[in-house]
């Protein structure tokens, strides 16, 4: 007999999103969360920019573009519900050519067919709303994007999923053969997602491949940035390039980097260091490498440059009129994109990706802007993959 109903593996927003989810609407149901880690958060969820996206960058036929307007306007419902700290500090993509200028209209025409409330914006408008804001003659407005803070959030919902007897196990890494004490097993475990699903006969043609990302911080006491301020992204790749993100409580930083990383949990010198993820991850970006499969090798080259700091805060300085580089100092905590890449086809995966059966599901890809899409993902994940299992 199974003493429990669910077992989700990985307390990151997702798998705490699903366990929100279900217990809502089956709240007799008994739910156990596995975390090999001491407490929720510790990896990507706990690690990542804190925007809360408006929805704006992904094609209309996308699973992202389905979820993350909604998921944005839930995510500050739930934090204004729950006295929460958000920053809605709006966001800004400029151009810097006129090329950029026509990808800034390809965005808003994507961010009109999500639904998502966006404007193009001339100079004019710019000088008089954020003055030190410098763009080539338009940009794009985005009034709905914010700011929270991740890990505040994503304990407040464990917190939640406790008081309503959901079952935490920390320190409790996933072994095959734990799932026999579930009815069904939710495979929510980040970067290693993969290797759990292949126990399952899934993610047959996928593996994770790791991208380091890290913030540097503004430590000055004047505040020259009251936004966030993005470059118009690379639409082949799914990141979105070097931008200021403002904080909860207000700090200005730049970032993220993609550099591609050597084993999975790569933050750090040689920690949490494993031969055998480094054998693989290696094998698999020296082929990205020869075949420059979706331009991976100016992607490399480009990425390396920023260990460069002065390189990487340039990369930032071009989108503001004035701001003193020597504030920029303090280097974030390191976090790592768990991006999915198909191996037959060596194409990074750009959307979420989920496979499963009556006995297990598995969330593959769920990458940025998963946080902000967590809760209506959520829901579609329960709708299509368990409650029909």
């Amino acid at each position: 007999m199974n003493k429990y109903d669910y077992m989700i593996v990985g307390s990151g927003i997702i798998g705490l999103a699903i366990a929100k989810e279900l217990n809502e609407r089956y709240p007799d149901k008994k739910i156990v969360i596995v975390e090999k880690e001491s407490d929720v958060a510790k990896h990507s969820s706990g690690r990542n920019s804190g925007v809360s996206h408006a929805g704006f960058y992904y094609t209309a036929n996308s699973l992202k573009a389905k979820f993350t307007a909604e998921g944005n306007r839930l995510l500050t419902k739930y934090c204004e519900e729950n006295g929460l700290k958000i920053n809605k500090c709006k966001k800004i993509v400029v151009a810097q050519n006129e090329s950029e200028r026509k990808t800034l209209h390809e965005l808003y025409k994507r961010g009109k067919a999500n639904g998502v409330e966006v404007y193009i914006k001339d100079e004019e408008w710019l000088d008089r709303n954020y003055p030190n804001v410098q763009t080539y003659k338009e940009c794009l407005f985005s009034p709905a994007t914010a700011t929270v803070d991740p890990v505040e959030v994503v304990k407040n919902i464990k917190d939640e999923l406790i008081k309503k007897k959901v079952e935490f196990r920390f320190n409790t890494p996933f072994k095959k053969g734990m799932e026999n004490e579930a009815k069904l097993l939710i495979n929510c475990a980040g970067l290693y997602a993969d290797k759990i699903a292949r126990e399952f006969g899934f993610s047959k043609d996928y593996t994770i491949i790791p991208f380091k990302g890290i913030y540097l911080k503004y430590t000055k006491d004047d505040k020259p940035i009251n936004t966030n301020i993005y470059p118009v992204p690379n639409l082949k790749n799914p990141f979105l390039g070097v931008h200021y993100t403002v904080t909860v409580d207000g700090t200005i930083k730049i970032g993220p980097t993609a550099i591609p990383a050597f084993w999975r949990e790569n933050y750090e010198g040689f920690s949490n260091f494993k031969l055998d993820e480094l054998l693989e991850i290696l094998s698999f970006e020296t082929k990205l490498f020869l075949t420059d499969a979706f331009g991976f090798r100016s992607l490399a080259y480009e990425e390396m440059k920023k260990y460069n700091k002065s390189y990487f805060v340039s990369l930032a300085t071009s989108m503001v009129k004035s701001i003193d580089q020597d504030g920029f100092n303090q280097w974030s905590k390191p976090g790592i994109r768990a991006q999915l890449l198909n191996t037959k086809t060596l194409e990074l995966l750009q959307d979420f990706v989920v496979e499963g059966d009556k006995k297990s599901v598995h969330v593959l890809n769920a990458v940025s802007p998963a946080f902000t899409s967590s809760f209506p993902f959520a829901k579609w994940v329960v709708d299509n993959y368990i409650e029909v299992s």
